[in-house]
């Protein structure tokens, strides 16, 4: 194995310490900004399309694809890239048929149009099954960085998960969408330069594209391999579609949060040219890597161990940052959206309809420290080897909620016809079937059938002789049952009169376009105008800074060529967009 060059040194340190002071000022920037509800959970529906569409970019993946894919690709190739892209076609078709539909529903929140759509009932089922779904979810991402600072950097995991989860929190309860969305463009601009300056150092270690190309098996340039074949793919790509379109909340968010519904259809749109771009760029180099360094035991860990070969001091402090930010951007969406639902459809809705909005604002900053504690105190349980398998079983059980509660909300959205009983019933039994075929695959001996075959506690079975990874029975079989029950639920009994009345009203809001409802004008006239181009500037500007400052320690001529040509464009461009504009300057004086 090449030698690595140790540990974090002075100004990698300095790296880290800048952009995290970084990330506090801007959620300190937008802290007086935020005087209502929909200031601070939707951005006031003024966010812009480019902003909201890399920060929906930011929120897709976590840490923990820099440690899924890169081990895929270093053991497989290309196909680590493939699984990837089929974010593409599931953007796609969330733009095509829903985002426009998320932005005129004219909600607060992901599942507040179900109690117009449904029923109250099932607004609160899809509430409080979300919520820990979210939560355990977030404690596996920290625990992932974590794991990804320790294993590469000699970086204590507790301390790592502590900061990135302590800090995150800090600028989310100040700043809530707004420094969330202007902290993930940021952070997108950390890893970008991170991730450019990786790619052509890994290939020019190894030898270069043509020696990579020519040393490795043919298998590592096909887009799929007999593990991960077209059908699998095929399964992630109907599973991501359902998944990003319905029950992903902070990616719903980043729809509705725009002015204008065209502008919906413009974050989707940079959403499917970022995905197609980035993977490459991120994760080829693991390809490189198999030259650089074969036969590591672990793949898991060959993107740290290549960024702490490759880079000098300070550089390595840029990656470590970027690497905090592919999660801090995640888990600041899911905190914020996880406490907008439990202010909006929990405390508002059930407890204090009517609340004032610096009461609303005050529940929301205490419930994002809620989620957010909790989470931490997840990640630092299994961290600790207490309750890994509990959690591992409780992740698995919400699992199978994926397709019960994806049909019915999206379904809610495309068609008039689907009753609120069929949508419950649906919801129930696909969720029940989904946990027999969970609790039937921890039999210890193995059930047979005709020509089926379960494997106890693997990850595969047999049917007709093919491999069949079990989340995908899962997911196919709750996802038939659902919609299935549905059908036939909605085709038993018709809508009554007042459900109908409701569900045409929904439809019929749908259709007008935002501005046309006098709701829509008192509505931006409530919220607090802010333009996100100064604090952006000075951000860029300031990373462009950091990055000139260790240009003494960035080592080698290629090196020291990447690091100052991105810094430079980074301070170029945060001073075009800090210069002041008499509209951004006319909004700051008002606000």
């Amino acid at each position: 194995m090449m030698e690595t060059h140790g540990s974090l040194q002075g100004p990698d340190y300095a790296m880290i310490a800048g952009y995290f002071v970084l990330m506090l000022g801007i959620g300190a920037y937008f802290y007086r900004y935020m005087r209502g509800i929909k200031d601070y959970f939707s951005g006031g529906n003024n966010i812009p399309w480019w902003l909201s569409g890399v920060s929906f970019y930011m929120s897709s993946f976590s840490v923990a694809a820099f440690i899924i894919y890169p081990s895929l690709c270093y053991r497989h190739g290309w196909v680590g890239v493939t699984l990837l892209w089929v974010a593409v076609p599931a953007t796609l078709f969330s733009t095509l048929f829903l985002a426009q539909k998320w932005r005129r529903a004219r909600i607060d929140s992901p599942v507040e149009y179900l109690e117009q759509r449904y029923s109250p009932i099932l607004r609160q089922l899809f509430t409080w099954q979300g919520v820990p779904v979210k939560i355990i979810d977030d404690g596996i991402k920290l625990l992932a960085i974590g794991k990804f600072i320790s294993v590469g950097l000699g970086f204590d995991m507790t301390w790592s998960m502590v900061c990135a989860g302590g800090i995150m929190l800090i600028y989310t309860f100040m700043g809530g969408l707004w420094a969330v969305a202007v902290t993930d463009f940021v952070q997108f601009i950390v890893l970008t330069a991170a991730i450019i300056i990786m790619f052509p150092l890994a290939f020019h270690r190894a030898g270069g594209f043509m020696a990579v190309y020519n040393e490795t098996p043919d298998s590592f340039f096909r887009l799929t391999t007999p593990e991960y074949g077209w059908g699998y793919v095929l399964f992630l790509v109907v599973m991501y579609s359902l998944a990003w379109s319905s029950i992903n909340w902070p990616l719903i968010q980043r729809y509705y949060c725009v002015p204008r519904e065209r502008d919906a259809i413009k974050v989707g749109l940079t959403v499917i040219a970022l995905y197609i771009i980035g993977p490459p760029i991120m994760f080829l180099p693991a390809i490189a890597a198999a030259r650089i360094m074969p036969g590591l035991a672990d793949a898991g860990d060959v993107y740290p161990l290549l960024c702490n070969t490759l880079l000098p001091a300070g550089m390595l402090g840029l990656v470590v940052a970027a690497m905090f930010a592919a999660t801090m951007s995640m888990l600041s969406s899911d905190y914020n959206v996880c406490a907008n639902v439990l202010t909006n459809d929990v405390y508002r809705r059930l407890f204090r309809p009517g609340a004032s909005e610096r009461e609303l604002v005050l529940v929301g900053r205490v419930t994002t420290l809620l989620v957010g504690g909790l989470a931490l105190a997840a990640a630092l349980s299994m961290a600790r080897g207490q309750g890994e398998g509990l959690f591992r079983i409780m992740v698995t059980l919400f699992s199978v909620a994926t397709a019960p509660v994806a049909i019915p909300m999206i379904l809610g959205l495309l068609s008039k016809k689907v009753t609120a009983r069929a949508a419950l019933w649906g919801f129930l039994s696909g969720l029940a079937v989904g946990l027999g075929l969970f609790f039937l695959s921890q039999y210890k001996e193995p059930l047979v059938f005709y020509r089926f075959e379960w494997l106890p506690k693997s990850s595969e079975v047999v049917l007709f002789n093919f491999k069949i990874k079990l989340e995908m029975i899962l997911f196919v079989s709750t996802a038939a049952v659902t919609l299935l029950v549905m059908i036939l639920k909605t085709a038993q009994r018709s809508m009554q009169l007042t459900e109908k009345e409701e569900v045409y009203a929904f439809f019929d809001k749908l259709t007008i376009p935002i501005g046309m409802l006098p709701s829509d004008r008192q509505e931006a006239a409530a919220v607090t105008p802010v333009s996100p181009f100064r604090i952006v500037g000075i951000s860029l500007g300031a990373i462009g800074v950091m990055m000139l400052a260790i240009l003494p320690w960035a080592g080698d001529w290629l090196t020291v060529g990447l690091n100052g040509c991105i810094a430079g464009l980074l301070v170029a461009v945060g001073a075009i967009m800090a210069w002041p504009r008499k509209s951004a300057s006319e909004i700051e004086s008002d606000a």
